[in-house]
């Protein structure tokens, strides 16, 4: 019988926590196995199974015994389509937040900086130029959203997409790309509610850190989800949240408000019964949206009441 370490069966190698690497993604130690082969793999490489988690090699072979038929066709963790590039959507929601910066870079340059007071999240002001109420309370509800991509200065948004490009590929092949689409833009949806209910009607905001905060939250459930060790993520959630209340002129209320929606969303994706998944995915995606509307609807009335 080949022993480990021998020619035959190489010994697997292990990262600094005593994890095996996955054998597909050898830099990435994970504590999970392919039931079917008993490689480790990591979340990006978990395919969800009648039984445990398969890796990309076995499904796509049947376990060595020929094609795979259709049904078993692979799917990620939470049921989602498994694609060639589980980063697309983070690109382009890179690509869609630098288009905006250089938009607003050049509307400032040439324009007199107007598109930012359009697009930042505020809840009713007087435009000065026409003396007219202004915001999502006046029914500028694009705000809520538009706010979510809008940023002003490098520093902002450099660490915000540095965020995104670290925390949102993982998410991305673990949820697959329609459910990682809704995560995020209703963990940004939700940071907009908050400041809208409790900062001041005249106060704007912007940036994709509520977001950002909504992918680590979700992070922290799925890492909990698969049994991996909580410690790296909770130190870095409680780093980001002592930036949070410590540091002047950030809006600690759009970080709260997609860490909550975050980690709700994801809670519901992850850990949904496999034979009503879709059902609960959806249901999920949309009780969180309504509790939005209805923080919405109630700050606006307190406004215009």
């Amino acid at each position: 019988m080949d022993q480990p370490g021998s020619p035959q069966e190489p010994q697997q190698a292990h990262g600094h926590d005593g994890l095996p690497n996955c054998h597909r993604h050898p830099d990435r130690s994970t504590g999970i196995r392919c039931t079917r082969c008993d490689r480790p793999i990591c979340p990006e490489c978990m395919i969800s199974a009648s039984v445990g988690f398969q890796c990309p090699d076995c499904v796509r072979t049947g376990g060595g015994s020929g094609p795979a038929p259709r049904a078993s066709a692979p799917r990620t963790i939470v049921g989602g389509t498994v694609t060639a590039d589980p980063r697309l959507v983070t690109k382009i929601l890179l690509g869609l937040n630098v288009a905006v910066f250089v938009a607003v870079l050049l509307n400032e340059k040439y324009s007199g900086g107007w598109l930012v007071e359009r697009l930042d999240m505020l809840g009713l002001a007087f435009d000065p130029g026409q003396l007219q109420l202004v915001g999502v309370a006046h029914g500028e509800w694009y705000r809520l959203l538009t706010a979510v991509f809008l940023h002003q200065q490098f520093a902002h948004i450099g660490f915000n997409m540095l965020s995104l490009w670290w925390l949102g590929p993982p998410l991305e092949a673990a949820l697959g790309r329609l459910r990682y689409t809704a995560l995020y833009l209703l963990a940004g949806l939700g940071g907009s509610a908050l400041s809208y209910l409790v900062t001041a009607q005249n106060q704007p905001s912007l940036g994709a850190s509520g977001a950002i905060f909504g992918l680590l939250g979700a992070t922290a459930v799925l890492m909990r989800r698969l049994q991996y060790d909580m410690k790296p993520v909770l130190i870095l959630l409680g780093i980001n949240l002592a930036f949070t209340f410590l540091w002047p002129n950030i809006a600690w209320q759009a970080h709260v408000g997609g860490l909550v929606v975050g980690a709700a969303v994801a809670f519901g994706m992850v850990h949904a019964p496999r034979q009503h998944r879709t059902l609960v995915h959806v249901g999920t995606c949309a009780v969180t949206l309504l509790a939005i509307v209805v923080v919405v609807w109630v700050r606006t009335v307190q406004l215009l009441g």
